[in-house]
């Protein structure tokens, strides 16, 4: 593994706002409770029993297993690989939207998992809150979403910080450390009208 290889978490975080990743990297020995919202931490709640390996006592199940594509140079953990079935499940507290983020992680995950020769035949994202399954096209069967996929990971490589500018206001509303983000969409608008 390379010093600059990247979280599959990173993924959706990257594709939210470059900076957040900045902030939470800061965060990393601070307790969760002081800088997760109610959304995140119910997220982190759902992998509790995947993370502790406590989801499923079968055998043919691999759960929280830490997994790492040499190809794409990204390192993670995944969720749940039923071996028999093929089937990668990516659990999420309640799926409203299949955003691309939930997408690429599940690929980087897949393309982690065939490269140490499992066979993943089918992608699964799950909805907790509301127990709905979404089957998620293989990345040879959608061409044009791994490509976007290889694009996000060339950005996240070649990412600076010194051409950054966030254009979306409602995600800036919407991120936790935005009070403290000189990018702030929010803020930027503020000091216009003093």
């Amino acid at each position: 593994m390379s010093e600059n290889a990247i979280s599959i978490t990173t993924l959706n975080d990257f594709i939210f706002c470059p900076a957040s990743i900045y902030f939470h990297g800061l965060d990393c020995d601070t307790d969760v409770m002081v800088y997760q919202n109610a959304d995140q931490l119910n997220g982190t709640a759902v992998h509790t029993k995947v993370d502790d390996a406590s989801y499923s006592t079968e055998v043919s199940v691999l759960q929280g297993v830490s997994v790492y594509s040499e190809k794409y140079d990204m390192f993670g953990k995944i969720d749940v690989f039923q071996i028999g079935t093929g089937v990668l499940r990516e659990r999420k507290r309640k799926i409203s939207v299949i955003y691309d983020g939930y997408v690429f992680q599940i690929y980087a995950q897949c393309f982690a998992l065939r490269e140490m020769g499992y066979m993943v035949k089918k992608l699964v994202l799950y909805s907790y809150a509301d127990n709905k399954s979404y089957t998620i096209p293989l990345p040879e069967d959608d061409l044009a979403m791994t490509d976007k996929f290889e694009k996000l990971i060339f950005q996240i490589k070649n990412f600076s910080f010194e051409n950054f500018v966030q254009e979306n206001k409602e995600k800036c509303l919407r991120c936790i450390y935005e009070p403290l983000c000189a990018f702030s969409k929010v803020k930027e608008e503020y000091d216009y009208c003093t």
